[in-house]
């Protein structure tokens, strides 16, 4: 498909999940477009991981829908919706096995092998040249990050969802992979929505920011306005 800049790629639509009487994510609308890095910020319990795990239904919504590429993405089988908006999670769940294995997790679901070349070209990608054959279990913080990272752009995703990507990692492997996950969105003009705490790392990242407050948008725009507002 042919996207153009400025097209939307992802776009929540008076969005919202209320459980058990409490409401997590309230009435939030916000488009995304192609290429561009949307981070989202805000104080403790703000509902910023809750917004995040309902843009590929890991949570379902109670209020709004998602729209990806123009289609609400209830039309979507859930595993192929998780393909195209692929998340990193604060802390790297991977599966027992070797770091190969885990890269080529997401093809396999779909009845495909990733090649060896791919994995390995993958593994480069994050900072990983020769790690396919090492056993996850063996793997610091940070590199199961990578893993994770690598894992996600497998299944070369339109949407990228980061949550608190760097948050669990020392202050070296922080740099790091943050750095990482900068050159990847550059190189390949992905398109990304990062929930952070550190508003510095916001500013280092992203594009656009939206700020929530009580599960609520309050102020949605260019990092430097929304910072300064």
């Amino acid at each position: 498909m042919d996207r153009r800049v400025n097209e939307d790629a992802i776009v929540a639509s008076h969005l919202g999940r209320s459980v058990g009487g409490c409401t997590l994510v309230d009435d939030i609308s916000v488009q995304v477009r192609a290429g561009e890095v949307l981070a989202v910020v805000g104080p403790s319990g703000a509902g910023k991981s809750s917004f995040l795990r309902l843009l590929n239904r890991l949570d379902e919504p109670t209020a709004g829908t998602v729209l990806l590429e123009d289609v609400d993405y209830h039309q979507i089988p859930p595993r192929e919706l998780r393909r195209k908006v692929g998340m990193v999670t604060q802390r790297a769940f991977l599966f027992p096995g070797t770091v190969s294995q885990n890269v080529g997790f997401g093809p396999r679901q779909r009845g495909e092998v990733i090649s060896e070349a791919r994995a390995d070209e993958l593994l480069a990608r994050v900072g990983l040249t020769g790690f396919a054959d090492r056993d996850v279990a063996n793997l610091s913080g940070g590199e199961a990050q990578r893993v994770s990272l690598a894992r996600a752009l497998a299944n070369s995703p339109l949407v990228l969802l980061l949550d608190e990507p760097t948050s669990a990692l020392d202050d070296e492997a922080k740099s790091l992979v943050e750095g990482l996950i900068g050159d990847i969105i550059r190189e390949s003009g992905l398109t990304c929505v990062v929930v952070t705490h550190d508003i510095a790392q916001a500013g280092r990242m992203a594009t656009r920011m939206m700020m929530l407050q009580e599960g609520r948008a309050i102020r949605i725009g260019p990092v430097t306005e929304v910072l300064h507002a």
